[in-house]
């Protein structure tokens, strides 16, 4: 192959291969839709060979389509941990700092955080990851990490910094029209909100002596921060973060001498970006306000 793959190319190439349509390519880049078919027709003339077929549902990968899906990724990284890195004055707490967080917290806890972090340092500027999926921090696809699995690969600054307690919780409307639970035997008569397909909650409710065994779910999802919708909607008891629940004026806890799980909480950075002093501040920022949340809770 004698035509150089400008990464412009790649970036339209994986943008097509991720959102499934030229039409959600060009939505997620900005750009038009002839403009998104051409720089696909282009890159399959230079490879000389066909990544997506055509129907009537829309575009399948072929395989060399999936091949190149790796790469084209840790080239998307690459560049995005160039800007990172490139975005803030040598010394100075400013600039790019990208942080992975699981979905709840994301929306409950770390928004306040961050709140006090930019009023600390007004020159940074957060990309915030809401994901369950663990990030990758030695491919240093995100700065900071908060996670809830202990860190298992090496090269990494890693903090453990709480223990989150888990218990049900219900709408204070749900409690008036259903009653309270007083034993955990009288949860078989409640509508309850749970996991769906995701293995690790499942495994977590496997593990409760409360229900001995998987229960009915009257609303199953793998969204944690849908559970805790539906609850304040009325819609049953849901299990979510203690601190979380106790806080919500819409809320009650239903069973509160019941714990389920502690919720172990590490704050990880690749440790090549500790000397960086923004991802240091985050990083430090996130460790004493979740210490901080568990001295108030």
């Amino acid at each position: 192959m004698s035509t150089p793959i400008s990464w412009d190319d790649q970036r339209i190439f994986l943008a097509i291969l991720e959102e499934g349509s030229l039409s959600g390519a060009a939505r997620r880049l900005g750009l038009s839709h002839p403009t998104v078919r051409a720089r696909l027709d282009g890159l399959e003339r230079a490879l000389d060979t066909v990544l997506f077929t055509r129907s009537a549902s829309g575009l399948t990968p072929t395989a060399a389509a999936l091949s190149l899906r790796e790469p084209a990724r840790a080239m998307a990284m690459a560049s995005e941990l160039f800007v990172r890195q490139a975005s803030g004055p040598e010394g100075g707490v400013a600039g790019t700092v990208r942080i992975s967080v699981p979905d709840l917290m994301g929306i409950e806890v770390v928004p306040q955080m961050l709140t006090a972090l930019r009023q600390a340092h007004p020159a940074l500027r957060i990309e915030l990851e809401l994901s369950n999926r663990p990030a990758n921090l030695l491919a240093q696809e995100v700065d900071v990490a908060v996670r809830t699995v202990a860190p298992t690969q090496a090269a990494l600054v890693a903090r453990r910094v709480a223990e989150i307690p888990l218990g049900f919780f219900a709408a204070r409307d749900y409690i008036a029209r259903r009653g309270m639970p007083l034993t955990p035997e009288d949860l078989a008569l409640h509508d309850l909100i749970g996991p769906d397909r995701a293995a690790a909650d499942l495994a977590m409710v496997a593990r409760l002596a409360v229900f001995g065994g998987l229960p009915g779910f009257a609303l199953a999802c793998d969204n944690h921060p849908a559970h805790l919708a539906a609850a304040r909607a009325g819609l049953g008891i849901a299990a979510t973060q203690v601190p979380v629940g106790a806080r919500d004026p819409q809320l009650v806890r239903v069973l509160p001498d019941l714990e389920l799980e502690r919720l172990p909480v590490w704050i990880e950075m690749h440790e090549n970006l500790a000397r960086l002093p923004r991802v240091r501040a985050v990083f430090d920022h996130f460790v004493e306000s979740y210490r901080a949340l568990m001295r108030a809770g």
